[in-house]
Parts: structure tokens; sequence; C-alpha cells
């Protein structure tokens, strides 16, 4: 006999009220009257059911980031600006997700990964009070939501009975059950005060409808501890950031060794600057620099625009030149800096010296570089970035387009191939304009995002307490002088503040101790 398998469930009522029951309608209606559905308009026209079994956290943030209107600044299909579960892959693999689920902490990486703002709260940081705060607040504006993490069995939504699986002869479905796990994320579409209940807009809609539930019963299905990770489940509320995320530069916490270089920047290097007895500016960048972890290239990364090949059609976009030119305003600014000049000069004397230094892992081969963005980049297009299908670069032709009378832009063209097809992919590549770039590799070279710049970008982003307790004060001025963000020109400034709002997070993930491979599966 064949696998019946499952077709939904029944929600379990008590505790919770289906939304499209006569009950749930009324309170509804009663909610929109109260003015704590405005929320709801907007993520209703986003809701989608979640693409894979362990994908609900994926599935509750895309709904929220497109309910927001974040672009994502990438497309998602043909010419389609878009978040999909498929495009959230910055801080864990999506094989990984779609086998285990994803954690609390990863998914607020992610929605940080993804520009948004969080604020995220275990229940051992906060209260049931303070949470119906922060609801009623979200819930009276369309400007920020809510996803909540929380365990099933509260609701009693985890029991499959005995008899149903003797009815159907299907014993072995007893372990496809178990594997659909009993922590769950999902976004709040709306509060109702006079009946202190939520509105859970389950992305599990093949398990179950939405749902109102009281408030005192989703704290306390919050309030669980995920046993993988050993920390308390929670809430965090996402809305649009002030200003755009990240231009040129990302922090990626994908690879596992972020959490070893976080410490290193975070904790090592102030103790470094107090400890040691520095001479001038390249002894300091001496020290840091080659006590660099040796996965370090896999931490900061520059921010590439990467399309398909339109046979024939060489031009870009409005949309594409203007992205463009900020990416290349930012890097002007980066390179005008005077902490620039020294990392430059350090480095150089790096490489004539033959010192060893850590590899940042970016080539300064412009077709290299573009050449493994590429690959990535064809993932992404394909929808199967972080799968075990593996792209490589066939060949690559850097080229300088200039039309319209524009300046000239570098493109690296590749053809990427995953064995069974190919297709053609673009590299934008940002350049600034302190030369002049002319049309062959070698001509470009050091005018793209590369070490000096990168390096350069990570010190500005520095905490400025970390290079308090210098012990010589002369030396202590003027590093201070170098990294201040004060003087910074806005773009600059912006982007710098930007990755340090990144180095913070990282550390309070490092600091709670939030479980970096993967917990229980959230379903």
């Amino acid at each position: 006999m064949a696998m019946a398998g499952l077709y939904r469930r029944l929600l379990p009522s008590p505790p919770a009220i289906d939304f499209a029951s006569s009950e749930g309608k009324q309170l509804f209606l009663e909610a929109i009257q109260g003015g704590t559905m405005e929320g709801f308009y907007r993520l209703i026209s986003y809701f989608q059911t979640q693409s894979e079994p362990a994908y609900c956290g994926l599935a509750s943030l895309s709904m929220v980031l497109n309910a927001l209107a974040i672009d994502p600044g990438r497309k998602w299909k043909g010419p389609w600006r878009w978040f999909d579960e498929s495009m959230l892959d910055c801080c864990e693999p999506l094989e990984k997700v779609k086998e285990k689920g994803i954690s609390f902490g990863k998914l607020v990486c992610l929605a940080h990964c993804a520009g948004a703002k969080v604020e995220a709260f275990r229940t051992n940081q906060s209260s049931i009070d303070d949470f119906r705060k922060y609801l009623i607040r979200c819930s009276s504006s369309d400007n920020c939501h809510v996803i909540s993490s929380y365990h099933r069995g509260i609701f009693k939504q985890v029991i499959i009975s005995l008899d149903y699986l003797i009815h159907f002869s299907c014993f072995d479905l007893f372990n496809d059950v178990m594997q659909t796990g009993t922590g769950h994320f999902s976004p709040i579409g709306g509060y109702h005060a006079g009946r202190d209940m939520a509105l859970i807009l389950d992305v599990a809609r093949f398990k179950y409808p939405p749902h109102w539930v009281p408030l005192s019963l989703l704290w306390e299905a919050m309030d669980s501890v995920d046993v993988a990770t050993g920390q308390q489940r929670g809430f965090m509320l996402i809305s649009r950031p002030h200003r755009e995320p990240g231009l040129l530069y990302t922090l990626s916490c994908k690879h596992e060794s972020w959490v070893g270089i976080a410490r290193y920047l975070m904790e090592d290097v102030p103790n470094l600057v107090k400890s040691k007895d520095f001479k001038d500016i390249e002894n300091v960048l001496s020290v840091v620099f080659k006590s660099l972890p040796s996965n370090f290239g896999e931490f900061i990364k520059w921010v590439a625009e990467v399309r398909r090949r339109e046979d024939g059609d060489n031009s870009l976009s409005q949309e594409e030149k203007g992205r463009l030119a900020v990416k290349e305003e930012v890097l002007k600014q980066v390179q005008e800096t005077g902490l620039f000049k020294h990392v430059v000069a350090f480095l150089s004397s790096v490489n004539s010296c033959c010192r060893n230094m850590p590899s940042l892992g970016h080539k300064d081969d412009l077709p290299d570089v573009a050449a493994s963005v590429c690959c990535q980049g064809a993932e992404i297009l394909a929808g199967k970035f972080g799968s075990s299908v593996r792209f490589c670069c066939r060949e690559t032709c850097v080229k300088c387009l200039n039309t319209d009378g524009d300046n000239p832009t570098t493109v690296v063209s590749a053809t990427v191939v995953d064995g069974s097809s190919q297709q053609g992919v673009d590299v934008l590549v940002p350049s600034s304009q302190m030369g002049d770039c002319g049309c062959g590799p070698s001509d470009c070279i050091g005018m793209y995002p590369a070490g000096n710049d990168i390096l350069t970008v990570l010190l500005l982003a520095l905490p400025t307490e970390t290079w308090s307790g210098m012990k010589d004060e002369k030396l202590s001025k003027e590093i201070h002088d170098l990294v201040s963000t004060e003087n910074l020109p806005t773009l600059l400034q912006e982007e710098v503040l930007h990755l340090r709002g990144q180095l913070h997070l990282l550390k309070r993930c490092q600091e709670n101790k939030v479980d970096e491979n993967l917990g229980a599966p959230q379903m």
C-alpha cells in the first residue's frame, strides 16, 4: 500500500481560533476598529507558504522583507528584484537550512544581511508586558512587523494520534511527522486588545491556517528553550532602515570561522593595542594585520552586481548605472582617506620584503576575482545557490563599456557551466576615477575593490574604543585622527557605520553564545 502522507492538520481549538471562522472574523473586525491591524494588509499581500518543511524562518523573513518594500539589490527572476527564500543565504548554506532548519540567531543575522533594521529579544531579555507593547506598536503601523519563534506544543499543534497512524497503516510516517519539528517561526499579523490575542500568519499553510492565540500562551510558547542551542526562543521586530544597507562592503557569517575572526577584531585587537609599544602607524598595521586569522578573506566581501548576459546587448539600465555610480563614489572616498595611504604603503612594503601575511582571499587579478563571483552569481540566478550543484567558469573577458558618453564601465563577462548547461554572466565592477582605466585586465588592477580598500574600511569600522589605551599619546592621537568617522564624506560614513553595526551584532551573537551550528528544526 502506498504511503498516504498527510493532508493538512486539524487546528486544535481551543486554544487557537481559526482566522476564517465566525469567531475569528469577529475578532478581526474588532481589531480593525481598535487600530491594531494596520500591519496586516501589507503582510497579507505578501503572505507565502514555506517551500520546504524546514524553511519557516526563511519564508517568514522573505514575507516581511517584501511587505516592507526593502529592495534586495539583486534580481530574483527575469528583470525582477524580489525577496525569495532561495536568496536568503548569506548566513547559512540553504542545503543546511533545508535539512535542519535555522536558529533564532541565524535568522536575525539574515535579516540584518538583507538590509532590514532588526531588534531581537529572547524571552529572558524581555517580558510579556514589553512584548505586548512592541506588538501593539507594530500592529498599529505598516512599517514594522514581528516574527515570533515559538514551540508548537503549547498550542497542541504537534500531536498525531496513534489511531491515525494505525488507520493509514503508516508507522513509518512517524519519523516524518517528528522531523517536521516543534519549533516554528511565523509573522504576527495583528493584535486584539480586548481579548489580548495575537494573529499568527502561519507560513506552514499546508499544516494550519492563520489563527488567533492568547498572548499569554504565545509568550509561554516563546519562553521555551531550543534544545539544540540551549538558548531561549523569542521575537524580533523588523522594519525598514533609515538608510540603505551596505553599498559596497558587507560582512559574512556564512563561513564557520566568523566567530574566531569577530573575536579577534573585537577583543584581541584592543588587547594588542594596549600591550604593545608601537613606533609608528606602520608598526600598528603590521601587528594588527599579521595576526589576522587565516580565513579572514571569507569574512569581509565587496558587494558585486551580477546579471545574465543578453545576446548583443551590452547596455546598462539607468538603475544599473545609478547603483554602479554610488559604489564607485564609495570606493573613491575610501581611497582618498589618509588611512588608505598608510595601508597601501604598508602592504607594498610587505610584498617587497616577502613577509608573510594571511591571505585576504581577494586576488589582485580581476578576472580571477570575477570568475568566482560569476560562478556564485550563476548559482543564484539559477536558484541553486548553496546546493550540491557546482558551477565553474569556462572563460572570462574583461572589457570596458563606454555608452552614451558616460564614463567607461568595467564589465567582466563569463561563460559559466554546470555540467549540463551554460549561461553568460556579467559582473559590473565599480572602479575608482583616481587613474585612467584602459580596456585590458592590467589597466584596471588596483582600481576595483581589493585588499587595500577592504582593509582600510575594516579598520574604520572597528569601534573607536579599539584604539584606546595606546601607550604613545602622540601616536594614539594620530591613529584616532585616521580612523575617526566624523569628517568622512556622508556615503563613506554610512558605509562604515553599517559595517560597525554588523560587527556589534556579531559580538552580541558571540556573547550570547548563539549556536552557529543549526538549531533544532524550526518549521
